[in-house]
């Protein structure tokens, strides 16, 4: 709800004694997806009509969500709580009227008005939900036992909740989804999990996949799913190496904008991709990033490097660091912030990764990496914790607002990523950069929508690398978070 904070000296609820008949307060309230789902869960009402991503509204037509008429009812609830009488209050009773329907999106104004006041400290008000344009959403009469005494804004400490949705990947996929399929050439997706991921984003309009393996196993996997590889085109290959080593050569032909690692060994098709004779080099070192998408978090997490370079040394980190900008300006974020992580946020020379990351602070700030904001050595908890960077004295463009977590090993990273993943509920989409097209790596363990986000990340890195300029400059400054 919209509000004018209080002071913590003030009261924050009207006690009997200072009500008087005619007493009204109206707030504003924005219709969310969020308000939506959470509702759902807090009622147990499913019903599809009232959830946003459903094509169902109940007369066959797909359109906005509807708001739940017991969810503007509770808009009323909250008034009453929050501002009239205020907390302390309790409901006696409530007499609702629903003269229309509210859909994401709605500006309501939720307003109440005192009308009686009995000895009892019972009140009456009228209520009310209208949009902001004045159409009447709901009226009726609400009796209430006013509270008997003030309470203050530190008498209320209320846990916060968080919706577990993933709205940066859906921004991503629909500016991808904007772009002509991209072509890209899928090493043996002989298992259902990797053709499976192929054909999903096919079917998403995401890439036209050139599947490269082995047709006995392409299409016992094809079975496996009860899907058709008709109009696809598949090379049979049966050696996966030598299966690598052709989908680089389609790249090299014009073929393919991208490869996609199916049901191999990451080393195999690395061993392609990195050769110094028909790979697909680019004069800097390659390396993994990956974008998370967290729950609660404005803009997407990138975190490198988590996959290829074991123990980067300080020239391979500048590669490291430069791709992962490279990357984030790719998908809008410019310019992005880079935290250089260690265990401290201090420079310690019995700690090697301090001392790396104050020389890529001082490159970047030299101009020797280029498009970012960096600053290290940070630790984690100030990278991204304005509070924390605070009560560290840390004076940072970057401190508490990192959007690109450099790790200082492979191990840190990996780490990082997975506990992001399976206690912090992201996703997670992952992609090779620093080559000269972008490599998709998958894993067994993606759901579908990793799948995707992995595709959509290398046709928007596609796009970066053949014009310097990203699909959507602004795609994550909207986004539903």
């Amino acid at each position: 709800m919209t509000e004018t904070t209080e002071p913590e000296a003030m009261p924050v609820n009207v006690p009997f004694a200072s009500l008087t008949i005619g007493q009204s307060v109206q707030v504003e309230h924005l219709c969310t997806a969020n308000d939506l789902i959470v509702f759902a869960h807090a009622s147990g009402n499913r019903n599809p009509i009232h959830l946003p991503a459903t094509d169902f509204t109940g007369d066959g037509q797909s359109d906005a969500p509807v708001a739940p008429s017991m969810w503007l009812a509770s808009l009323i609830s909250a008034i009453l709580g929050n501002r009239l009488p205020g907390p302390g209050s309790l409901y006696l009773s409530q007499t609702l009227a629903f003269a229309a329907r509210a859909k994401v999106g709605d500006r309501l104004i939720v307003k109440a008005t005192v009308t009686s006041i009995a000895d009892n400290r019972a009140i009456t008000l009228d209520t009310s939900v209208s949009t902001a344009e004045g159409a009447l959403l709901v009226s009726g009469e609400a009796q209430v036992r006013a509270p008997d005494h003030p309470l203050y804004l530190g008498d209320i400490d209320v846990p916060p909740v968080q919706v577990q949705k993933h709205a940066l990947f859906d921004a991503m996929l629909g500016a991808a989804q904007s772009l002509p399929p991209m072509p890209v050439a899928v090493v043996a997706p002989d298992d259902p999990n990797s053709l499976g991921g192929a054909l999903l984003a096919r079917y998403e309009g995401l890439i036209v996949p050139i599947l490269v393996g082995s047709k006995a196993r392409i299409s016992e996997a094809a079975e496996t799913l009860s899907v058709s590889l008709e109009g696809l085109e598949l090379i049979d290959i049966d050696d996966e190496p030598a299966s690598a080593g052709r989908a680089v050569q389609l790249v090299h032909e014009g073929r393919a904008n991208a490869v996609m690692k199916g049901h191999l060994h990451t080393d195999g098709l690395l061993k392609h991709v990195v050769k110094a004779d028909g790979g697909l080099r680019a004069g800097k070192r390659i390396s993994h990033v990956f974008v998370m998408d967290v729950p609660g978090w404005p803009q997407p997490i990138l975190i490198t490097d988590a996959a290829i370079n074991i123990t980067p040394d300080l020239k391979t980190k500048v590669d490291i660091v430069q791709n992962a900008i490279d990357l984030a300006r790719a998908i809008g974020i410019n310019p992005p912030k880079v935290g250089i992580l260690s265990a401290v946020e201090t420079v310690n020379p019995a700690i090697p990764s301090t001392i790396d990351a104050a020389v890529l602070s001082k490159m970047a700030e030299r101009g020797q990496i280029k498009g970012g904001i960096v600053d290290g050595p940070l630790a984690m908890d100030n990278a991204v914790d304005v509070g924390a960077a605070r009560t560290k004295g840390i004076t940072s463009l970057v401190a508490g607002h990192a959007n690109v977590l450099v790790a200082p090993n492979l191990e840190a990273g990996n780490m990082l990523a997975k506990e992001l993943t399976f206690l912090a509920h992201a996703e997670a989409a992952g992609l090779l950069v620093g080559a000269s097209v972008p490599v998709i790596l998958t894993s067994r363990a993606d759901d579908d929508k990793a799948r995707l986000a992995s595709c959509a990340l290398a046709a928007l890195y596609d796009v970066w690398l053949r014009t310097g300029k990203p699909v959507d400059p602004d795609m994550f400054a909207t986004a539903d978070t």
